[in-house]
This record gives structure tokens, C-alpha cells and sequence, in this order.
């Protein structure tokens, strides 16, 4: 059993910066494949950004490429997702969510289905 807790959400002005951080407790971290995914109001749970535990990470969203980078520290069973010029769109809850089972990153990273493990969610809220 893996345990995720987000947290580093919070209220920022556009153009502001958020990093979030998804702690991960219980079974071997390092061998699980990582995600951030969101959900904003009225609107699907959305994949953001996944990365392997060798440190390989998809393609980012046309909607947050540039913006937002994920990384991981294995010492400290961590996932990290640096936001930098945070948009009103960019509001929503953010998940943190792990998976022992992905061995394709592209094709099956952005796949929620492909998921075992999902934390409570961090709540970003980004005023104009």
C-alpha cells in the first residue's frame, strides 16, 4: 500500500509561482511511476505531467509546457511540481497519483486508469 499527501496549494496572483509536493509513505517509492494530474471546477480530472523513477517525464500539456516542471527526490519519497506563471486557468484541485504497473511512460502515463495509488488533493487557486 502506497500513501500520497499533497500539499503546497494555495490563493496567488496571476504570474505567480505554487510548488507543490506530493510525500509518499508505505512501499518501495523509488520503483513507481509518479503523475500530477488536476481537476478544475465543472470539468474532467486532467493529466498534467508523469515521471518514471529513473527521472523520464512525458511531454507536458500544450496548457502548462514551459510553465510547469515536475521532478522527484527518491531520498525523500517526493514528487515536486514547480508552477511558475500561474494563469486564472490553472485553478483547480491537484492530485498526486502512483503506479507500479506503467512500463510504457508516453503511452500510458497519462492514462488515470493506469493508476493505483492517489492522494487527497492540494487546492490551487489562481486570482486575475
Amino acid at each position: 500500500q502506497v500513501q500520497l499527501v499533497e500539499s503546497g496549494g494555495g490563493l496567488v496572483q496571476a504570474g505567480g509561482s505554487l510548488r507543490l509536493s506530493c510525500a509518499a509513505s508505505g512501499r518501495t517509492f523509488s520503483r513507481y511511476v509518479m503523475a500530477w494530474f488536476r481537476q478544475a471546477p465543472g470539468k474532467e480530472r486532467e493529466f498534467v505531467v508523469a515521471i518514471s523513477y529513473i527521472g523520464d517525464i512525458t511531454d507536458y500539456p500544450d496548457s502548462v509546457k514551459g510553465r510547469f516542471t515536475i521532478s522527484r527526490d527518491a531520498a525523500k519519497n517526493t514528487v515536486y511540481l514547480q508552477m511558475n506563471s500561474l494563469k486564472p486557468e490553472d485553478t483547480a484541485l491537484y492530485y498526486c497519483a502512483a503506479s507500479a504497473r506503467i512500463n510504457d511512460l508516453q503511452m500510458y502515463g497519462p492514462r488515470q486508469d493506469a493508476y493505483d495509488y492517489w492522494g487527497q488533493g492540494t487546492q490551487v487557486t489562481v486570482s486575475s
